[in-house]
């Protein structure tokens, strides 16, 4: 009885061969995959899509534009962004009045990522996340980890405000002050002090 126990724990059949484990059914071990979209959920977004699309004729502003597929929160955001050198189509820097085309790619630069995507059908209205990605290809890098925006000389609540020494530490770690020595220009005794000793 005991060598019958043990035969099956092991695998092997009263006869000393080996017999194949069972195998353990792939849904147990298997990770859960991505839900197919639902196609009636995409031919919806598609119709979506046409419906905020311009009329025959008709150009598409690129401020309007990445504004209507959700690269940016606001028009105005999208055309200070055009204004500032953050938005480029086809490798060029634009100013908001530029008129998209299907097929140029755009780059927007804002809160250190860059977005590349492709127009894929143009829109004048803003329209929800779905429908939206059916507008472009998207070809953006993925976004960097969130440890890599962790900013520099963030103070604990109720530590009140920096001190001068503080205040030079944290303009050293941005790169921003010099050493500040007291032998320093506008420091004791240098060259930026009228007078001096007697």
């Amino acid at each position: 009885m005991a060598s019958e126990d043990a035969g099956s724990i092991t695998g092997h059949d009263s006869g000393g061969t080996a017999r194949p484990a069972p195998a353990e059914s792939a849904d147990d071990t298997a990770a859960p995959a991505a839900p197919a979209p639902d196609p009636a959920a995409v031919a919806a977004a598609v119709a979506a899509a046409e419906a905020a699309g311009p009329a025959p004729g008709e150009n598409v502003r690129i401020d309007s534009w990445i504004w209507a597929v959700r690269l940016v929160k606001t028009r105005s955001a999208g055309a200070t962004a055009c204004r500032g050198g953050h938005v480029q189509v086809n490798g060029e820097r634009v100013k908001p009045a530029h008129s998209v085309r299907v097929g140029d790619e755009v780059r927007v630069r804002q809160e250190g990522r860059e977005r590349i995507v492709v127009v894929k059908r143009l829109i004048r209205k803003r329209v929800g996340a779905p429908v939206a990605a059916q507008c472009y290809v998207d070809n953006s890098p993925p976004p960097p980890p969130r440890e890599a925006f962790v900013p520099i000389g963030l103070r604990d609540r109720g530590t009140g405000r920096p001190t001068k020494r503080d205040r030079r530490d944290l303009e050293r770690l941005r790169g921003l002050g010099g050493t500040g020595g007291a032998g320093g220009p506008g420091g004791a005794g240098g060259p930026g002090r009228p007078g001096g000793g007697r």
